[in-house]
Formats: C-alpha cells, structure tokens, sequence
C-alpha cells in the first residue's frame, strides 16, 4: 500500500498558513477547523509545519500566552516528508523513528496532502481487516473432500 491509497480515501482538503503569521491566528485556525496541524507554505513552497506539540512548547516558553510570536518562531522548519509512492510500512518507520503525527505529502515540489498517523493507523488496520475477511472466506468455502477419497487416506 501507498501513500497514495490513504490521499485518495482521505480527500485533498488542505489547510496551510504563512511564516508569518500571527501564531495566535493559526491556533484559532486549528482549533475552528478540529485540526492538529497546519502546513507553512511560503512562495508557493512548503517551509516547515506546525502541529499541536510546537504550539504548546511556545505557549510554555511564553509562560502560558502566544502573544505576538509568529508562525515562523515556533514552526518545524525540517518536517518529515513523503511522495504519493512512498510505502506505508516506510511512512509508519519515518514517523515512530522521528515522533511525528503529521507528515507532508509532496510530488517534486507539489504539496498533495497531509497524512496522519491516523491515517496511517486506520489504513494498516481497514487492510488487515480486509485480508482477514478474505482468509475466512476462502476456509468457508474449502472444497469438501469426497468420501471415497478420505476413505482411502492412512489415518495418523
């Protein structure tokens, strides 16, 4: 399974924000949207994410206010990123190696979308769940051996 099979379920809404911006704004983007994370785009090219875990380390840093910091301040400046053909298993090895929750999905310099380790999570699991109901099936409906055959077999 690809990166592309969970963007092709998932649907292509993108939510971005700018270096520059206030962060105050985008946490209240986050929060109106029940989103974890914004991508920071800055001419047209990805330049870093912001997620929940950057937030609360500003807000601590700050002694529990944003104020007038910027997006550009607190921001991942280095997020992990993928292309619509990277494997799943090698997404799911990138984020448990760096903690990652959100991970940009790029195509050359094209953002596509941003996966989840949700997304991930319940695309690994809707797999398995597919291939269970398919093993069943297939004992289910095992062909019966005729009598005479078994008739004939050594029994151990």
């Amino acid at each position: 399974m690809k990166v592309a099979d969970i963007l092709r379920v998932k649907g292509n809404t993108l939510y971005t924000v700018s270096p520059d911006q206030l962060l105050a704004e985008a946490i209240t983007a986050m929060a109106e949207r029940d989103i974890g994370s914004l991508v920071v785009m800055e001419f047209g090219d990805l330049v870093g994410m912001l997620t929940f875990r950057e937030v609360i380390a500003a807000v601590v840093r700050n002694g529990g206010t944003v104020g007038t910091s910027l997006v550009r301040s607190v921001m991942d400046d280095h997020p992990l990123t993928c292309t619509p053909e990277t494997e799943i298993d090698e997404v799911r090895r990138m984020m448990l190696g760096r903690h990652a929750r959100y991970m940009p999905v790029l195509n050359g310099k094209t953002l596509m979308g941003v996966i989840s380790f949700y997304d991930v999570a319940k695309a690994v699991v809707d797999s398995q769940d597919f291939e269970n109901r398919m093993l069943k099936a297939y004992i289910r409906d095992w062909p019966v051996e005729e009598e005479g055959a078994a008739a004939s077999e050594p029994k151990l």
